[in-house]
């Protein structure tokens, strides 16, 4: 399907940021842009800083003087709607009310032509239930850009029960044609980020509540291991809680009380006593001239062990493993390889051995069960790392059982090989490992259930909230059958509907246990 050509009129309904970005895009992509607001000036003073942005991108060499000025031009104010009469498509970008959508919806199809697409920017009402009134329902779709529209890459192409394909495929190209990563979806509560974001948050507050650590250990642990942008602390600071709280109620709700969505007792608690983030000046942190964030639990330097081993089952791969034996080998120790513990467990994954201490990647147990389940009292475990060879830091769990001297070498042994040490409690699944195979279960169920594709929620974390790799993808990483291990391990203790598996992850690994991938 193609773009819509340029030149061909977009009027834009609305003129905040959410419309005014999406104006600026269009006007700079060629076309013909109307800007409509029933607030005084609103429009016209949106079309000015527009401008002033022009300005700034020609000083910055992003785009030629003589562009700028055709763009420019091609921004104007109507005081009506009758005044988009002519256009070939007409973006919304107002309150997020569903009656007022109705209405502008429907009074548009009587001042639009029947080949008119009609786009809404709404982040969390049903597509389908905007274009029940209309006459023409199949010519709504949602077009859904995120905040700031001009840096964001991601548009969301959200189809409706009654949106005709052909509307949804020239929607896509024209987010294509604008520079945009669009991906199309199915209406439905959240559409991809929202509801496939929810695991950030819920379980960053989970492990706040089960005290596994404080918020600016758990942040530096998913900034520096996972690679996060933003830990999940600080992200809900920054957006809000009235909003990011909001946002988990309706979720829940639309859902029906599903409990991979229920909201946080914790956050309800800084709702309450109007601790919004930064626009208040107090969330998890203190904002302020005076305020200091507070630093991250870093272990204490310790001795350099003088032997590392690892031991492998045979019929277990140890891929998993293999990036951290390749970083202690560059930090000068001698890996050793030997025989698995004498009372492990048949299926036990991989373990790295230290002065006695038994090390292994969390499988969603905890440190302490899986010592008695290997009957090994000295085992410590460590969270997922993103990327093995840049980390800076790792967070380990020690079993109640561990013995202090156990524990330090172990600690000795990866400050040895260039990391900063933060022990977090011994919580089932850590921080990044439960948080990521969180996300990749809910982004399995998005696709199981037609939401989407899985290379369409792999570009929608990744352009829309800026994970530093789709979920489905670190699924394929870290391995399917581990990612199934960890979550039914989480099912176990908890005792949760919360953390039961995908069926389409179960699926993927019962056709192919030892290669089971999303993306070949």
């Amino acid at each position: 399907m193609e773009a819509l050509a340029k030149g061909s009129v977009v009027a834009v309904i609305g003129s905040g940021a959410m419309g005014s970005g999406i104006a600026q895009i269009a006007a700079a992509s060629g076309h013909e842009v109307r800007l409509f607001d029933t607030r005084p000036d609103a429009a016209a003073k949106a079309i000015i800083d527009i401008g002033k942005v022009y300005d700034k991108l020609v000083e910055k060499g992003r785009m030629g003087a003589a562009e700028a000025d055709l763009a420019r031009e091609r921004l104007t104010t109507v005081d009506t709607l009758a005044q988009v009469a002519g256009a070939s498509l007409v973006i919304e970008a107002i309150v997020e009310n569903l009656d007022a959508k109705r209405k502008l919806f429907t009074d548009l199809e009587g001042i639009v032509d029947e080949r008119c697409i009609l786009a809404t920017n709404t982040s969390s009402i049903s597509v389908t239930a905007i274009a029940a009134p209309l006459r023409h329902p199949e010519r709504l779709v949602g077009m859904h850009f995120f905040n700031p529209v001009p840096l964001m890459a991601l548009v969301e192409v959200i189809s409706g029960l009654a949106t005709s394909r052909e509307v949804a495929d020239t929607i896509h190209a024209t987010a294509e044609a604008w520079g945009k990563d669009p991906v199309h979806a199915k209406s439905t509560p959240g559409f991809i980020v929202n509801r496939v974001a929810r695991p950030y948050y819920a379980e960053a507050l989970r492990l706040l509540l089960v005290r596994a650590a404080d918020p600016a250990t758990l942040d530096a642990v998913m900034r520096d291991c996972g690679g996060f942008r933003m830990g999940p602390f600080e992200l809900m600071d920054l957006i809000g809680h009235d909003v990011n709280f909001s946002v988990t109620q309706s979720v829940h709700a639309a859902y029906y009380g599903d409990q991979r969505y229920t909201p946080s007792i914790l956050q309800q608690e800084l709702v309450n006593a109007g601790f919004l983030g930064r626009k208040t000046g107090r969330g998890f942190y203190r904002y302020g001239t005076d305020a200091a964030k507070p630093a991250p639990r870093i272990e204490p330097a310790q001795e350099r062990p003088s032997t590392v081993g690892i031991s492998v089952r045979r019929e277990i791969t140890n891929s998993i493993v293999s990036p951290m034996e390749a970083r202690l080998a560059n930090a000068g120790f001698s890996v050793t390889h030997r025989e698995p513990l004498a009372g492990a467990e048949k299926h036990e994954a991989p373990a790295f051995h230290c002065n006695g201490a038994a090390i292994f990647l969390t499988d969603g147990r905890s440190a302490t069960e899986r010592a008695a389940a290997n009957k090994h009292p000295n085992t410590v475990v460590y969270d997922l790392l993103l990327d093995h060879a840049k980390a800076t830091r790792i967070a380990l769990a020690r079993a109640d059982q561990c013995s202090d001297e156990a524990y330090y070498s172990v600690v000795g042994m990866f400050q040895a090989a260039g990391f900063e040490v933060t022990r977090i409690d011994d919580v089932p699944g850590m921080a990044v490992m439960r948080t990521v195979a969180m996300l990749a279960n809910e982004a399995a169920d998005a696709v199981n259930q037609g939401v989407c594709s899985a290379i369409a929620v792999d570009i929608a974390m990744q352009k829309g909230v800026n994970y530093p790799r789709g979920p489905l993808a670190w699924a394929d990483s870290v391995g399917i059958g581990h990612v199934v291990t960890v979550l039914a391990n989480l099912a176990a203790t908890y005792g949760e509907d919360r953390y039961r598996v995908s069926p389409l992850l179960r699926r993927k690994l019962a056709a192919n246990p030892t290669g089971a991938r999303f993306h070949a």
